[in-house]
């Protein structure tokens, strides 16, 4: 039988992105390692927000977004200033809680999940 509850079509939508939000961060992760990324939190919460991936390659830490699209530009674009702002605000406040990695250069990077295809890696993208 349907479930005819109001907008349990919406609570369904959103469980599926969320889980396909969290398969395409695992995955950005090992394509990370793949290319020589030490991963020191994947989906790392804090009071400002959520990093997807925080990694680490040489004197880098690197806060990394990941975005699900059908094409590369898309997944940029996703990436709004505001969730920037976010994730920079959300990184300091994880470098302040880990004093073994406050020395370490900053980057910000985005993982662009394609259908069909390897993910792409924007280093250094905002």
């Amino acid at each position: 039988m349907a479930d005819t509850k109001p907008g349990s079509g919406e609570k369904l939508r959103r469980q599926k992105a969320w889980r396909r939000g969290h398969v395409a961060e695992y995955l950005a992760a090992a394509f990370l390692m793949l290319k020589g990324y030490r991963i020191l939190a994947i989906r790392h919460r804090t009071k400002l927000g959520e990093i997807d991936i925080v990694a680490r390659k040489g004197d880098l830490a690197i806060f990394v977004e990941v975005k699900s699209r059908r094409g590369a530009q898309e997944a940029i674009d996703a990436v709004s200033l505001s969730s920037q702002t976010r994730i920079r605000a959300a990184s300091d406040l994880w470098l302040a809680r880990q004093p073994d990695f406050a020395r370490l250069s900053q980057r910000y990077d985005i993982v662009a999940m394609l259908p069909g295809r390897w993910p792409q890696h924007f280093p250094d993208a905002f």
